[in-house]
Order: structure tokens, then sequence, then C-alpha cells
């Protein structure tokens, strides 16, 4: 089994993009990015700890590859928005790819160049080392999951219904 971290705003929002993935076994909303190893959610979203909304991606490299979550990824995000995702706004909601090594490095940027020359537009994702994850509190796991209604309507708020489409 291989892990991936993902940062793309709410991390409700990402879990339910990337879970169902063919290959994933486990998406785990959580913290990265900063250096405090155990965040509470008010300090990160208040801006305090320099920790992004990551989600952390197990998966099965015999059923899916680190290319393929990427795509998913990048499909689930507005690459172009520097400033955080829809009306989440601030660094821990910026996007960040959080490489494992130099492979999927490479893979995230070779990604990025081939969407710039798409859209004639730079990315605003950033491309990190992985350090560590730290989960977010039991609540988050999982949100969308455990309160269907109450994700559907922060999907439809949050302007990503409107940018994708109806989940």
């Amino acid at each position: 089994m291989k892990k991936a971290y993902f940062a793309g705003g709410c991390f409700w929002c990402m879990e339910s993009a990337l879970r169902d993935a063919e290959g994933v076994i486990k998406a785990v909303s959580g913290y990265s990015g900063g250096g405090e190893r155990n965040p509470k959610y008010e300090d990160v979203k208040a801006q305090r700890t320099g920790h992004r909304e990551t989600v952390e991606i197990e998966y099965d490299e015999k059923k899916t590859s680190f290319e393929t979550l990427l795509g998913v990824y990048l499909c689930s995000i507005d690459p172009n928005d520097g400033e955080g995702q829809f009306i989440d706004r601030g660094r821990s909601y910026t996007c960040a790819v959080y490489c494992n090594d130099d492979r999927e490095e490479e893979i995230t940027r070779a990604a990025l160049d081939a969407l710039e020359k798409e859209s004639g537009m730079k990315p605003m994702v950033s491309v990190e080392r992985f350090a560590f994850f730290c989960p977010a509190e039991e609540y988050h796991i999982g949100y969308s999951l455990k309160n269907p209604e109450a994700y559907k309507e922060e999907y439809r708020v949050s302007g990503r219904e409107e940018f994708f489409g109806k989940k």
C-alpha cells in the first residue's frame, strides 16, 4: 500500500472526491505543511499554524497509480486560485501536493506544466516534500458519509457545486 497527500481547500470536499477513486483504500482528513504535530482545527482554520487542510490517501498501487490520483485531485480543485478554494480563504485552504519522493515530484511538476500549457495560466499549486500528516479530529473524518445532508449543503454553499456541477 502507498500513501499520497493532497491539499485543496476544504478537506471534507477533497476527502469525498478522492475516497471513491478506484484503488483507494482509505481517505483521511487532516493537516500537513505546518510545524506543529497536533494542531487543532480552530487554529488551522484561523491561519495560526501554517498547516493546510490535507487528505491522506492510502491506495493499492496494483489498482491505481499516483498519476491517476493526481488527476482526480487536479479535477477536484480550481488550480488557478492561489488564495484558497472557493469560499474558503487563507493558507490553510490553498492547494499543495506533498510528494513522498523525487518520482512523485516529477510527475506533479509535469502535470502542472501540462495544465499551464493547456490553460495559459500558471497553476497555483505548491509542490512540497512530505514531512508529516496529522489526522483531523474524528468528527471531520468521513464527514460526507456521516452527515450527507449537511455535506451537500456545504458543497453547494462553498461554490464547488456551481464550479463543478452537482454531486
